[in-house]
C-alpha cells in the first residue's frame, strides 16, 4: 500500500466516523457513503477496508446492540460489499459508466439489504427481515451521495486508482 492512498484512506475512516454519526435508524447511518465513495477512488480492498472500520464507527457509537460478535459479522459483510461493489463498478464502467454504477449499486444495495439480513437470520431470528427495507434505502443513499461526490471530483483525483 502507497503512503498517499493509507493517508487517503484514514481520512475516508474519518469522514465514515462523521458518517456514523448521522442515523437513519439504530445502528444504520451514512457511515458506509465513505466506503463506497473509496471503492470509487481507490478501489474495492481499500474501499472494503473504509466500509468495515466504518461500520464498527457506527456500532461503536450506538454501543454494539446487536453484540460485539454480530457486529463483526456485519463488518466482514460491509467489507464484501464495497468489495464487490467496487470491482464491479470499475469491470463495467469501462464499458459505460452509467451501467456501471447503476449494476454496482443494485449489487451493492442486494448484499448490504437482503443478503446481510438473510446471514443474521440464524443468529438474530426472522424478525430481522423487517430491516430490509431500511437497509436498502439507507445503502442506496449512501451510493448516490458517493457517486455525486465522486461525480464533481476533479479528475486528477480519479485517478488515485
Amino acid at each position: 500500500m502507497k503512503t498517499r492512498k493509507l493517508v487517503i484512506m484514514a481520512l475516508f475512516i474519518a469522514v465514515s466516523f462523521l458518517g456514523a454519526n448521522i442515523k437513519i435508524m439504530g445502528t444504520i447511518a451514512f457511515d458506509s457513503m465513505a466506503g463506497f465513495l473509496g471503492c470509487l477512488i481507490l478501489g474495492p480492498v481499500y474501499g472494503a477496508i473504509i466500509g468495515a472500520l466504518g461500520h464498527f464507527l457506527t456500532a461503536a457509537t450506538s454501543g454494539f446492540p446487536y453484540t460485539l460478535p454480530v457486529h463483526m459479522l456485519i463488518m466482514v459483510d460491509m467489507a464484501l460489499t464495497m468489495f464487490f461493489f467496487g470491482i464491479i463498478y470499475n469491470k463495467l464502467s469501462k464499458i459505460n459508466r452509467y451501467l456501471g454504477i447503476i449494476i454496482a449499486a443494485i449489487i451493492g444495495i442486494i448484499i448490504n439489504g437482503p443478503i446481510s439480513v438473510l446471514i443474521l437470520v440464524p443468529i438474530m431470528g426472522w424478525a430481522m427481515m423487517a430491516m430490509i427495507p431500511i437497509l436498502c434505502l439507507a445503502a442506496f443513499l449512501n451510493i448516490l451521495i458517493a457517486y455525486l461526490v465522486y461525480k464533481f471530483l476533479p479528475e486528477n483525483i480519479k485517478a488515485w486508482k
